[in-house]
């Protein structure tokens, strides 16, 4: 496991523990009956906190991009599927008579 992976995990723990938070401050409220405006403010610096943790993961955790150029050696296809049976070579082009390609280019 990264660095990256752990920072995540982290993060996720710290939004949970944001949330558990929340909930029993607003049961707290409904017990001393008292009206929820919002969440106290160390739970918005924990949300704060989590949510910077998990983007910094997010953006950090994922692997190699690949190549998007047509002629790049990464792109080569190095055997067909096994599987031919999806392989579909017929579209609904073929239904658009051939006439009306020619009254276009006129």
């Amino acid at each position: 496991m990264g660095l990256g992976f752990v920072v995540g995990v982290i993060g996720v723990l710290i939004l949970s523990h944001a949330a558990y938070s929340t909930i029993q401050y607003r049961a707290l409220l409904k017990i001393t009956e008292e009206e929820f405006s919002g969440p106290p403010m160390n739970v918005v610096l924990e949300l704060i906190i989590g949510l910077v943790l998990c983007m910094w993961a997010v953006l950090t955790v994922p692997g190699k991009f690949q190549s998007i150029l047509l002629h790049s050696d990464e792109n080569r296809v190095v055997a067909l599927p096994a599987n031919l049976d999806f392989m579909i070579f017929n579209h609904r082009g073929k239904a658009i008579p051939l006439g009306i390609d020619a009254k276009l280019k006129s």
